[in-house]
């Protein structure tokens, strides 16, 4: 079958979700929990071969385990679903409405994007939840994963789709897109078929379905997330969050990949700092005064401040002040997440007014910059972009919305 076949079939199929009720969308989402569930066995011997197969060729650590398939995680993706079900259904709501002088009423109503193709990289969990969304949100799903995933991506789909097919829902709602590189070419040419494109995975991902795509683009975004110690912190909660943003799963884009120091606060803060960071197996790359502080520090190269590590690395700098660091994070921020720990109140609220990003935190690790965090249930990503939808995206970024007028015959002058 062609691409071009696949998404024929994603849109009669995306008419088809347009139109469901509430509970026809939820049965529907059980029934692919039902599915995945009992298909657990099978999913979980695919990624085996996938994993397997990463690491003969090398991949990295982190990679592998964001691939990587745990009886847990599989559950999760079942627990993710059957969430979904649970939240509220976005599409149908009215937005705005009003009634004009001469009578005529206006309402402005959440609606469907259409055909929603999404480009990402390794994490099959991602195969649930991207489909669970865009079904509850109405919307066809063609899912294009990485050839890392492949086997692992076919069996999570061959489930859902029996799921969908014994709710009496087209299976055709739920894709996978195979194929090699020029497939994703089609899918980024193809306007007037495909609604939108969301990439998710790293920079080179990112930027190439941005640049090259003909099809409106959701941007999701990299996340080299800083977290700034200013003068006033209290350094225990600074190094508890430091720690959960950094450890708790380096291989996240919301994990903390850069620490800023206010130089007040070094002497006290970094060499508790850098031995806890020490003692949970993080090396840190610092600049020539942060290594003073520790042998262990190696030397920072000049690039180390503007990528993600999605490891147990961690960038290290010491700022003089306030001013300093939103001027740091200014010049190396991807627009994803960044933190302050503060006492100081008129510091946070500058920080949050000045710092151009998804989100800003006071005080709490940038960990929770989560779909399910935010209680959206699964999300589809999180967007750097400032058009359309920004941060997290739930069912709701999953919509537009269209105008519906209604008259008693009224005619414009």
């Amino acid at each position: 079958m062609t691409f071009a076949d696949q998404a024929g079939r994603a849109r009669v199929a995306s008419r088809a979700l347009a139109v469901l009720n509430r509970s026809q969308k939820d049965a529907a989402l059980h029934a692919m929990a039902d599915a995945l569930a009992a298909a657990s066995e099978a999913v979980l011997a695919a990624n085996a071969k996938d994993v397997d197969a990463a690491r003969q060729a090398g991949t990295t650590d982190s990679l592998v385990d964001r691939l990587r398939l745990t009886a847990s995680r599989v559950d999760g993706m079942v627990a993710g679903l059957r969430s979904l079900a649970g939240l509220p259904d976005p599409v149908g709501d009215v937005v705005r409405g009003w009634t004009n002088a001469n009578g005529v009423r206006v309402r402005q109503v959440r609606v469907p994007l259409g055909v929603v193709g999404i480009i990402y990289e390794a994490r099959p969990n991602v195969t649930a939840d991207a489909a669970g969304i865009s079904l509850k949100s109405g919307n066809a799903a063609l899912l294009r994963g990485s050839s890392s995933a492949l086997d692992s991506n076919r069996a999570v789909v061959t489930a859902l789709r029996e799921g969908l097919a014994a709710s009496g829902l087209p299976a055709d709602a739920v894709q996978l897109v195979e194929g090699d590189r020029s497939v994703t070419g089609e899918m980024m040419a193809a306007r007037g078929l495909v609604d939108v494109l969301i990439p998710r995975g790293g920079a080179g991902l990112i930027n190439a379905v941005v640049d090259g795509s003909k099809v409106p683009v959701i941007e999701t975004g990299t996340g080299n997330c800083h977290l700034f110690v200013d003068a006033s912190a209290d350094h225990d909660m600074a190094i508890a969050i430091m720690l959960n943003a950094k450890v708790q799963r380096p291989s996240v884009c919301n994990a903390l990949e850069t620490l800023l120091v206010h130089r007040s606060a070094a002497p006290a803060f970094l060499p508790k700092a850098l031995a806890a960071l020490a003692e949970a197996g993080v090396t840190v790359h610092g600049t020539p005064g942060v290594q003073s502080y520790s042998a262990a520090v190696v030397p920072a190269g000049p690039d180390e401040f503007d990528d993600e590590y999605l490891s147990l690395d961690l960038a290290c700098e010491i700022v003089g002040s306030l001013e300093e660091a939103i001027a740091h994070i200014r010049v190396h921020t991807t627009g994803h997440s960044e933190t302050i720990i503060t006492a100081d109140r008129a510091s946070a609220e500058r920080f949050t007014a000045e710092v151009d990003a998804a989100a800003v935190l006071v005080n709490a690790s940038s960990r929770f910059v989560d779909g399910g965090e935010f209680g959206f249930g699964a999300e589809i990503g999180i967007s750097t972009q400032k058009l359309h939808a920004r941060g997290p995206m739930g069912l709701i970024e999953m919509t537009s919305t269209k105008y519906i007028i209604d008259g008693d015959g009224q005619t414009r002058g």
